[in-house]
């Protein structure tokens, strides 16, 4: 599982394998991060999926996380669509990926679904843990909280341990686009209609970032075929918190796609 980087015309790209040596007949499982996340801070759930599954998987870096470059020029409030529309199809095409579920953790859910909205060809499915489709209040509190952390507690240094010298341009991207006034995370009226492949959408109970409204504004909107879980005694990290219940669900849902599909 030896890391290597992608190198796109304006960016760097830190990325790993995970079970290369999984069926090449199944799609390869692309997993996406949450807003201040790493490929480490997914620990070993990408390699327990993909295990469990029998897929390859790929896990990376994002502009400005990790051992990735920085943003070639600010992207302001729409993060996550640059990375949908314009980053995430030159990585997939660079590493040579044809056929692709992604996995998408909070922001990396939320660019996930952006993607899908597109109707690329490689993708055959969408997996969302604690995906926004709205920003809530609940989300803007927590938020306020972590800024105050990252400002005057231990939340940078802890960070700092995963993004190095891009630790303060991720935690501001972050931090300062869902503090914005207006900002929402993603177009939902618009996008969410336009996803027609398979959708998974799975949130804690308790979640602290968002409510139970995220999974019904997800499966209300999008034109196909979509399931929701809410996983009980359960936070924001539902594949953290409860691995054995989300490993199962996931490998469950993904079971039919990119053969006969659903």
């Amino acid at each position: 599982m030896a890391d290597f980087h992608v190198d796109l015309p304006d960016r760097r790209i830190r990325a790993r394998w995970i079970s290369r040596d999984g069926s090449s007949s199944r799609p390869t499982l692309v997993f996406l991060h949450e807003g201040l996340g790493c490929v480490e801070m997914w620990r070993d759930f990408p390699a327990r999926l993909c295990t469990h599954t029998g897929s390859r998987g790929l896990v990376y870096d994002r502009t400005g996380y990790g051992q990735s470059s920085p943003w070639p020029a600010a992207p302001g409030l729409r993060y996550m669509e640059i990375e949908a529309d314009d980053v995430l199809p030159r990585l997939l095409a660079a590493v040579g990926i044809t056929d692709c579920i992604l996995v998408g953790h909070s922001d990396g859910g939320t660019i996930a679904l952006n993607y899908a909205a597109t109707g690329p060809a490689p993708l055959h499915g969408v997996v969302t843990l604690a995906a926004h489709a709205i920003n809530e209040p609940v989300c803007v509190a927590s938020i306020v909280k972590a800024k105050a952390a990252f400002e005057t507690g231990d939340l940078r240094a802890r960070l700092a341990r995963y993004h190095g010298s891009n630790v303060d341009g991720a935690f501001r991207l972050w931090s300062d686009a869902w503090l914005a006034p207006g900002f929402e995370p993603m177009d939902a009226a618009g996008r969410l209609p336009g996803i027609e492949i398979p959708v998974q959408a799975i949130q804690g109970e308790d979640d602290e970032y968002g409510s139970e409204l995220q999974l019904g504004i997800i499966a209300g909107k999008v034109a196909g075929y979509c399931e929701t879980r809410l996983i009980p005694d359960c936070g924001h990290s539902p594949h953290l918190q409860q691995p054995e219940r989300v490993i199962t669900e996931i490998a469950r849902f993904i079971g039919p796609l990119g053969s006969e599909g659903m």
